[in-house]
Formats: structure tokens, C-alpha cells, sequence
């Protein structure tokens, strides 16, 4: 019975950090040698997922094109126009063998192409570590005003993932 109790405990307690949904998750930074945001190398906090419904695209490199669908289809949404709504983009850099000092590049073009979308570098994996999101993937997570995690899908969204992420945008916004 003390090793039922004892089992359940740590389970329960490994599962404080994973992402939940319909919970916010706890706090998260990424700065210093973990990364940060491609404008300016200031540190990205998660507390900052508040006041706008936002769609995170948390990607390794490797796996970029996997969701294009859904940004192309989420860009003729126009959102913003319509409500308080953000977009994110955090490059796992952890995740690919290509030279962090190419995507960088990329990645401050990309900026600049798309300057009302937060890019952040994060060189060493923090939110698979803390967020326990898929690591080598292509994640897509929703956050509803409050930071409250509305959808998470690892992989390739397919179309009754995109009506689901449309619809929940749409009923947050």
C-alpha cells in the first residue's frame, strides 16, 4: 500500500510542470545563454501570454514545414484585425544539427518580415524541459487572455486540429 501511495505521489508531482490544458502553466523565462527574443536578445517570460488570445508555434528547425498549412490558413484568418490576438515563435535550436548562427539569421529576417510576431531563440531546450512540450517537433499551443492554455497539438495539424484551433480562437477573442 506505501509503495501504491509513494507512486502516486511522484506521478503527481512530475505532472505539476507538464502543460495541462485548460491550466496555465507555470512561469517560464528564457534569457541569457537559454536565449531570448530575436529583436532585441531580451529575455521572453511566459507571464508575458496575457491581455491577447495567442497562438505559439514552438519548432525545431528540422521540422519547420510541417505546420505551414495552419500559418498559412491562421494568416487569412486575419486575427488581429478582428480582436486581441499575438502570435509566437519559439525555435527550439536545441533540436536541429544546423548552426545556431544561420537560423539567427533567419530568424532576424524573419522579424523584421513579421515585426508583430514574437520570435524567441531558445538554444537549450527550456520548455521541453520545462513545459514538457515534444522536443524535435512542431508544437502548436493556444492561450486564451488569461494565459490559460486553450489547445496543445505535437505534430502535424490535421484539418479537425484547425477547426478546432479557428473555433477556439474565435470564441476567445
Amino acid at each position: 500500500m506505501k509503495l501504491k501511495l509513494t507512486l502516486v505521489a511522484l506521478l503527481a508531482t512530475l505532472n505539476l510542470y507538464a502543460l495541462t490544458v485548460g491550466e496555465t502553466p507555470k512561469e517560464v523565462s528564457i534569457s541569457g545563454d537559454n536565449g531570448g527574443m530575436v529583436a532585441d536578445g531580451s529575455e521572453w517570460n511566459s507571464k508575458s501570454i496575457k491581455d491577447k488570445v495567442y497562438v505559439m508555434f514552438y519548432v525545431d528547425p528540422d521540422e519547420k514545414d510541417v505546420n505551414e498549412h495552419f500559418s498559412q490558413a491562421l494568416k487569412k484568418k486575419n486575427y488581429r484585425e478582428k480582436g486581441d490576438f499575438g502570435s509566437i515563435a519559439i525555435i527550439n535550436l536545441a533540436a536541429t544539427w544546423k548552426p545556431n548562427f544561420i537560423i539567427e539569421k533567419i530568424l532576424k529576417s524573419k522579424q523584421k518580415e513579421f515585426p508583430t510576431t514574437i520570435y524567441v531563440k531558445d538554444k537549450n531546450s527550456v520548455l521541453v524541459k520545462e513545459w514538457e512540450v515534444a522536443d524535435d517537433a512542431s508544437d502548436i499551443l493556444i492561450f486564451d487572455k488569461s494565459g490559460k492554455l486553450l489547445f496543445y497539438k505535437s505534430g502535424k495539424m490535421e484539418d479537425t486540429d484547425i477547426q478546432k484551433a479557428f473555433s477556439l480562437i474565435e470564441a476567445n477573442l
